[in-house]
C-alpha cells in the first residue's frame, strides 16, 4: 500500500495520484510505502490526523472519464490521472440541476429530483425526437474557416482548458472546466459551468432583452439593466415648477460597457420610443477604437416598454452570454474562451 503524506489515505501500490485528495504520489511529496496492514511513519512537516490510521474500503469501482483507468466510486479523484471525478459534467450528474451524483443514487442530494425515472424519461424523449445523439463541433478561425472537427456521439459533451471531453490547454481565457452541451428533453442545450469569462451564443434572430443580459458586440461586453419607470415628480408645496430638459423621456433601462474587471465605463440610457444604434463609426453609441466592431453593428429597438437587440449585418455578429441553459440548433455558433465553435447536427 502507498500512503499519501497529505491526507493519510491508503492507496494501491503504484498509484500516481491520491484517490482521496488528488495530490501527486511521489518522493517529492514525502510518501511512505508500507506493506498491507503495516503503518507508515509520519512525514516531517505534514499534518497527521486520525484518517492516517483508518483504511477505508475502496467501494464500487468505475472508469475514469478522462483516462479510462479504474477508480473508486467513493473517492473524488482518479488514482491514475489525478483528475476530479466529481467535477461538473465529468461523471454521473442530475438531469435537472447538473449536480454530480454517486452512481446508483435514486435521488439528487442537491435538488431531490428522481434520478432513475428522470434518466429513463430523458432517454425515451430524446430518442423519440431525434433518433441519435451525435453532433459535430467545428472549430473556426478568425474568418470562419473550419480548422478542426470534433465528432461526438455521447449525449453530453464538456469543454475546458484542462478538463472535459474537448480541451484547449493553450487558451488562457478558458476555465479548467468551462461549458457543457447536452441533449435534454427539449433538444440540444448549452450550459455554462461557472466559468470566469462566460459562455456565449451568437444570435441568429432578434432577441428581446431581459434584465442582466450580457451582450458581446465586437469586443465590447455590454450589460442591459432595467431601471423601472420613475413616474412624474409631485409638485412642490409652494407650486414652484421644476426646471430641466423637456425633450428626453423617462429612462427605463440602460446599456453599460464593462471593463475586464466587471466595472462599468460608458453608459447609455434607454427610453420608450427611442432606438439606439451601436457601431464603430456610425450610430448613437460608437466605439472607434474597436476594430472587431463593424461600422454600424447593432440596433437596440424600443418596443413599448421592451427593448430588442438585432444585428445590423455586422461582420462578427452579436453574442449573448448563457444564463442557465440556452437551446442550440444546427449551425449555432458558440464562443468559449477565445474559441469559436459551430454546432452541426446530422439530419
Amino acid at each position: 500500500m502507498t500512503v499519501c503524506a497529505y491526507c493519510g489515505r491508503d492507496n494501491e501500490a503504484g498509484a500516481q495520484f491520491c484517490m482521496d485528495c488528488g495530490k501527486p504520489m511521489g518522493r517529492a511529496q514525502g510518501l511512505k510505502t508500507v506493506a498491507a496492514g503495516g503503518e507508515a511513519a509520519p512525514t516531517p512537516g505534514t499534518r497527521t490526523t486520525a484518517r492516517t490510521a483508518v483504511s477505508r474500503a475502496p467501494g464500487e469501482s468505475l472508469t475514469c472519464p478522462f483516462c479510462g483507468g479504474a477508480a473508486s466510486a467513493l473517492q473524488p479523484f482518479c488514482p491514475h490521472c489525478g483528475r476530479r471525478l466529481t467535477a461538473p459534467g465529468s461523471g454521473p450528474s442530475c438531469p435537472r440541476c447538473a449536480s454530480s451524483v454517486p452512481p446508483g443514487s435514486a435521488y439528487c442530494a442537491t435538488c431531490g429530483a428522481p434520478l432513475v425515472e428522470a434518466a429513463a424519461s430523458r432517454r425515451v424523449s430524446s430518442g423519440a425526437t431525434r433518433g441519435r445523439s451525435a453532433i459535430t463541433l467545428v472549430l473556426l478561425d478568425d474568418v470562419g474557416t473550419p480548422v478542426q472537427r470534433f465528432e461526438r456521439k455521447a449525449p453530453d459533451t464538456t469543454i475546458g482548458r484542462h478538463d472535459g471531453d474537448i480541451r484547449f490547454p493553450e487558451d488562457v481565457f478558458l476555465s479548467p472546466l468551462h461549458a457543457k452541451i447536452s441533449w435534454e428533453q427539449e433538444g440540444l442545450v448549452l450550459r455554462d459551468l461557472g466559468s470566469r469569462n462566460g459562455t456565449w451564443v451568437f444570435l441568429e434572430a432578434p432577441h428581446r432583452l431581459a434584465d442582466g443580459d450580457l451582450l458581446l458586440i465586437g469586443s465590447q461586453v455590454i450589460r442591459f439593466r432595467r431601471l423601472g419607470y420613475p413616474g412624474p415628480h409631485p409638485p412642490d408645496a409652494d407650486s414652484t415648477k421644476r426646471m430641466g430638459s423637456v425633450t428626453p423621456s423617462a429612462d427605463i433601462a440602460s446599456l453599460t460597457q464593462l471593463r475586464s474587471d466587471g466595472s462599468g465605463r460608458d453608459v447609455i440610457q434607454l427610453s420608450p420610443g427611442r432606438d439606439v444604434a451601436i457601431g464603430r463609426e456610425q450610430g448613437d453609441w460608437t466605439f472607434p477604437y474597436d476594430p472587431s466592431m463593424s461600422a454600424r453593428h447593432a440596433l437596440v429597438r424600443s418596443e413599448d416598454a421592451d427593448f430588442v437587440v438585432m444585428d445590423a449585418n455586422s461582420r462578427n455578429g452579436i453574442a449573448l452570454a448563457v444564463r442557465g441553459e440556452i437551446a442550440l440548433a444546427h449551425n449555432s455558433r458558440i464562443l468559449v474562451g477565445d474559441k469559436l465553435l459551430r454546432i452541426e447536427i446530422p439530419a
